[in-house]
């Protein structure tokens, strides 16, 4: 039985090593480690992924399979809840490194794989949701900065656009500020920054070309 991590990086100058580092230090003893890159976790679906194709292949009844979040997985409704259900019917056991989420498809209970199912469900909503919010940001955040042409630019940001995601997907999950300033490196000034303005923060990005 083989305890593999799935891990999905957006653009191309993000790296999986935070994602491997969260998992080994949630206790998580990684045999293999699958990574797409550059992927979009909207408009993909994981089994048409690389490396998503190589790891439907790789997992068999028994094994573990562990994502940082649902998100990791995808951020569609619909593909993340086939996905993971789809994992669970082969007998392979889903988990989540933030939340310790566990879904597991040998729950015979019936009141237990409601629960379990519901769950599935919103963690798939609140995936979607979130990527949709962080989409509107980003067009807001644009147009914004359209709005005030090529003249004053501002301060730069002490962020850059990979630190801004991580940001907002921690605070998504309701992780605390000292924690993402530490798995960030950024202040808490501008981590309250990007939480409570975040049109405001991908503007002041848009605006240096960062």
């Amino acid at each position: 039985m083989a305890t593999i991590l799935y891990a999905r990086v957006s653009t191309a100058d993000q790296t999986l090593d935070h994602q491997r580092t969260q998992a080994e230090a949630a206790g998580f003893h990684l045999d293999h480690v699958v990574a797409d890159h550059a992927t979009s976790g909207i408009s993909t679906r994981l089994v048409e992924r690389p490396e998503g194709r190589r790891l439907f292949d790789l997992l068999r009844a028994g094994d573990t399979l562990v994502v940082r979040w649902v998100d990791r997985l995808g951020r569609n409704y619909a593909d993340v809840c086939d996905t993971i259900r789809e994992f669970m019917r082969r007998g392979v056991v889903v988990r989540t490194v933030i939340n310790g989420l566990i879904f597991d498809g040998a729950t015979k209970d019936p009141m237990q794989q409601a629960v379990r199912d519901a769950l599935i469900a919103f963690m798939a909503a609140t995936a979607q949701a979130q990527a949709e919010a962080t989409r509107e940001a980003q067009r807001a955040g644009i147009e914004h900065a359209k709005a005030k042409g090529e003249g004053y630019r501002g301060r730069k940001p002490s962020y850059n656009r990979v630190q801004m995601a991580a940001v907002q997907d921690m605070l998504g999950q309701s992780v605390g500020i000292a924690a993402i300033a530490q798995a960030t490196g950024l202040s808490r000034q501008a981590i309250y920054r990007i939480k409570d303005d975040p049109a405001a923060a991908e503007a002041a990005l848009a605006t240096w070309g960062l």
